[in-house]
């Protein structure tokens, strides 16, 4: 996302990462390099924030000492990307507020293929005016920005993302494992179901790196547990019964418990295989 931003224009580019080495790439193509959250804050009209889970965004953007609130100057704007709690996001956008500045929560879906390609679906939470400001650099990366609504929209809108795909998980990972089971040819199975109703981004992007043996995370397990977690509480709070959620939280969890946290989302499979003593990939 970044690269996409420094190759299309915007090469006053300042950027924080707690692993150093992984800034490496950006620095080639030109961005500067800072020892906090706060000093990019300083440097910059327009921040993004995008880490792993609440407890960062809350330690990233509202840290007294080196956060990027305390540094952003009067009138800057923080987006946050990461998939968040709606209520921080609605902590973080009245803070912004009372300092005189702005935030918006913008979530993302695409995954790894939606970040290189640069074709995410943004989901907004905000001002439509500040949403507006800061929407030329977004379309660097995205092909879909919608403006959900006030402070937490884009939030709740990842989450129902989350609840949508986690289900959709299930079903291929169940399909793919009955398809072995009646001994089909798993690579034109997925073709064929694929060209159906049975379509989706799940299928075609993560369906043939399950019959490739291919669990390397384009989305770590151990971030939509975290995902999965959020909207469980949400739901809850709404007094929402999402049986399908709540199942593939569990599934997700044993992965967690197996030691699997850190493997993509595809590796659902898994714990189907763990279920049905067979073997899949």
């Amino acid at each position: 996302m970044a690269r996409h931003c420094l190759s299309k224009g915007f090469t006053d580019f300042s950027a924080y990462n707690r692993t150093s080495s992984k800034l490496q790439p950006l620095l080639e193509l030109g961005a500067k390099q800072m020892d906090s959250p706060r000093a990019v804050a300083e440097n910059s009209d327009v921040v993004f924030t995008m880490v792993g889970f609440p407890s960062d965004v809350r330690d990233v953007i509202l840290n007294s000492e080196k956060g990027v609130l305390t540094g952003l100057p009067k009138g800057g704007i923080i987006v946050d990307m990461t998939t968040s709690e709606p209520s921080l996001a609605v902590e973080i956008s009245d803070a912004a507020s009372s300092a005189g500045k702005f935030a918006l929560d913008a979530p993302v879906s695409g995954g790894d293929v939606g970040a290189r390609n640069g074709t995410l679906s943004v989901f907004v939470g905000g001002e439509q005016d500040v949403l507006e400001r800061v929407k030329p650099i977004l379309e660097t990366f995205s092909g879909t920005i919608a403006h959900m609504g006030p402070a937490g929209c884009g939030q709740h809108t990842k989450a129902g993302n989350q609840v949508t795909i986690c289900s959709n998980m299930i079903g291929m990972c169940e399909g793919l494992m009955y398809a072995h089971a009646a001994g089909l040819d798993l690579g034109t199975y997925l073709q064929a179901i694929s060209k159906g109703a049975a379509a989706s981004f799940s299928l075609t992007a993560l369906g043939p790196r399950i019959i490739k043996g291919d669990l390397n995370p384009g989305f770590y397990v151990e971030h939509f547990v975290k995902d999965l977690g959020i909207a469980v509480q949400e739901a809850q709070r709404m007094k929402l019964g999402l049986p399908g959620l709540g199942l593939a939280h569990q599934l997700y969890l044993s992965l967690l418990a197996c030691g699997d946290g850190r493997l993509g989302t595809q590796s659902l499979i898994r714990a189907i295989e763990r279920l049905n003593s067979r073997k899949v990939c």
